[in-house]
Order: structure tokens, then C-alpha cells, then sequence
């Protein structure tokens, strides 16, 4: 009966080594001192692509799957309500300049009636300047005995008429220039009604524009978020891309190698789907605050509990040399070192896909 049992347990324990052995075989365990190694994923910015207006989505131009550049055409929202609004803005500013030939129309024909009301001006100062003058000779001879007394009532009424005279044409060349000022201030109106309308009109073809979405930067269409008919509100996201120039693992390291750990130094990341081969990185990022403690940090056991968030970027010009290649999610391992003097082991010598 013992022998039984044996045997089996024999058979597990040959099986447990053959996968222990093959699984240190195919993830490396790094070359000792000098040397630390957090486990990670691949992960890429996000972008994702959405509408800055409500509206339906005319055309979806891209799969899931698909490579894009900056600039590339991604998707069109409908945009006949903004061209029938750029009509009739375009027609208010067509409005508007004409407002603003006819107000300057009227400018002009005011200060054609200020320089006329100017010359009756003129006119009746003669006229006043004469009766003036006749008024003072009708006195001496009246003085004289030499002139009627009627006759000096008469220019004296005729002198009276001519200062009336002058006083209603001055308020009527008044009355003129207050009408010009009123027509220049339409005029300030009006052009400003036509500065209105420009900016209306370049406003809308702005919404025109932005209603056909572009790629801001290259990247990887990741997934599809809307389909073409669908009606988005302001923000909706219609595709959702992955940078694939921005590329890092992100992965922990305890308090005692993450703190003398300087940004910039050099990883190497190997990732589980390819052990072959050994991605160069350059740590550019560790966190400041620790991302899990325990509940009392009392002994140096438990201060060796806090990790710290470290990232680990990959250089963008190796990764556009490999771009098909290039998967988020994938698992795997990034190699630091503890002692900058210590030499990189050739188990650990930069080796990506060749081109």
C-alpha cells in the first residue's frame, strides 16, 4: 500500500521540480548583488478621441487595430446645422456692410447740410452786417432831421429780422453737425455689426473643423468607443488610441533600493511572451510617497514593507524601429541596478528584434 502512494508522490514531486527549473529557465533571476528586479506591465498612453460639440457621427475612417499618424482623419460628425448657421452668418455680415455704406452715405449727406447750413450762416451775417450798418445811418439822420421816423423803425425792424435771421441759421448748423455725429456712430455700429459676423463665421468654421476628428499624435488604434449614427453630447468619446512612442513598464521596488535609485540610470526589461530577448529602458520616473505600508512601520522588517512606483521608459526611437511589435498589458521584469559600478551580465545585454 506504501509503495502505492509513493510512487505517485515521486512523479508529482519530478514534475514540480521539471516546471520550477523551466520556469527559472525562461525568466531570469538576474546576476545577485548589485542588482534588483520588480515584476510589470507594459503600458502606453492613452488618448482618447472625442467630440467637442453634440452631434451624430457621420463616418467612423479607422478599425480597431490600425496605425495612425498626427493629423490623420479619423472620424466625421455631421455638420449641416454649423453650414446653415455659416449661411446665415455670412448673410448677416453681407446685411452688415451695407448697413455701413449706407450709414457712411448718410455721414456724407450730413456734412454736405453742415456746409450749406454754414453758408446761409455766412448769408445771414451779411444781411445782418448791412442792416447794421443801415440801422446806424437811419439814426444820424434821424438826428439830423434829415430822415423820417418811420424809416428808423423800419431798419431798425429789418436790423432785429437779420440778427434773427443769423441766430436760426447757427442752431440749424448746430442741429446739422449733431445729425453727423449720429450718423458716425451708426456707422461705428455697423462695422462693428460686420466685425461680428467675421467672428461668428470664423467661429463656426472652427466647430467645422474640430467636427472632423483628427489623430493628435501617432498611435495605435486600441478600440472603437461609438459607431457611425450614434447621436454624442459634448466630450463624447468616439475611438480611444495608444501612443506607442510613449512606452514603460511600471513596477515596484522596496523603500531600500528604490531610494538610491537616481532617474535616468539604465533597466533592462524582459518581457514573459519574448524571454529571448532584453529591452534596454531608462528609469524616468519614482514615486515620492510610498504606495503601500503596513498598518505600523515600528522595525526595519516592516520599513522593508514599503514600495515605492517606479517606471521604467523605453527609448521612442527603438520602439518606432519595432512598431508592430509593440503590445500593452504584456507582463514581465525590469532589471535595476544597486551598485552603478557594477557591470551589466551578458544574460542581460541589450537584444531586441532585428529589423
Amino acid at each position: 500500500m506504501m509503495k502505492k502512494l509513493f510512487a505517485p508522490a515521486i512523479i508529482l514531486i519530478l514534475l514540480a521540480a521539471i516546471v520550477w527549473y523551466g520556469w527559472r529557465a525562461m525568466h531570469p533571476q538576474g546576476p545577485g548583488e548589485g542588482f534588483a528586479s520588480g515584476n510589470g506591465r507594459i503600458e502606453a498612453t492613452e488618448v482618447d478621441v472625442a467630440t467637442k460639440l453634440s452631434g451624430r457621427v457621420e463616418a467612423i475612417l479607422v478599425r480597431e487595430g490600425d496605425f495612425v499618424t498626427a493629423g490623420q482623419p479619423l472620424a466625421r460628425m455631421q455638420v449641416q446645422t454649423l453650414e446653415a448657421q455659416r449661411a446665415e452668418a455670412k448673410a448677416q455680415k453681407r446685411q452688415a456692410v451695407n448697413t455701413v455704406a449706407a450709414t457712411e452715405a448718410q455721414v456724407a449727406m450730413r456734412r454736405s447740410d453742415v456746409t450749406a447750413g454754414q453758408a446761409a450762416v455766412r448769408q445771414r451775417e451779411s444781411e445782418l452786417d448791412a442792416a447794421r450798418r443801415r440801422l446806424a445811418r437811419s439814426e444820424t439822420l434821424a438826428r439830423e432831421g434829415a430822415s423820417s421816423e418811420q424809416e428808423l423803425d423800419d431798419d431798425r425792424a429789418r436790423f432785429a429780422s437779420a440778427q434773427a435771421a443769423v441766430n436760426a441759421a447757427r442752431a440749424q448748423v448746430a442741429s446739422l453737425q449733431a445729425a453727423v455725429a449720429a450718423a458716425q456712430a451708426q456707422v461705428v455700429g455697423a462695422k462693428s455689426a460686420v466685425e461680428a459676423s467675421t467672428a461668428t463665421i470664423a467661429r463656426i468654421e472652427a466647430d467645422i473643423t474640430d467636427s472632423q476628428l483628427t489623430a493628435p499624435r501617432d498611435g495605435r488604434v486600441q478600440y472603437r468607443v461609438a459607431q457611425a449614427g450614434e447621436v454624442l453630447g459634448a466630450g463624447g468619446k468616439v475611438l480611444n488610441l495608444v501612443d506607442l512612442s510613449d512606452v514603460y513598464m511600471t513596477f515596484f521596488l522596496p523603500e531600500s533600493v528604490a531610494g538610491r535609485l537616481p532617474i535616468g540610470s539604465e533597466a533592462r526589461i524582459v518581457l514573459d511572451a519574448a524571454p529571448q530577448f532584453v529591452i534596454p529602458a531608462t528609469i524616468s520616473f519614482v514615486s515620492s510617497t510610498a504606495q503601500f505600508t503596513p498598518k505600523t512601520v515600528e522595525t526595519a522588517t516592516e520599513r522593508q514593507k514599503l514600495m515605492f512606483r517606479v517606471r521604467a521608459q523605453i527609448d521612442p526611437d527603438l520602439l518606432r524601429q519595432n512598431l508592430k511589435l509593440v503590445k500593452t498589458g504584456l507582463p514581465g521584469v525590469t532589471w535595476v541596478k544597486t551598485d552603478p559600478n557594477a557591470p551589466w551580465p551578458p544574460k542581460l545585454t541589450p537584444m531586441v528584434p532585428p529589423q
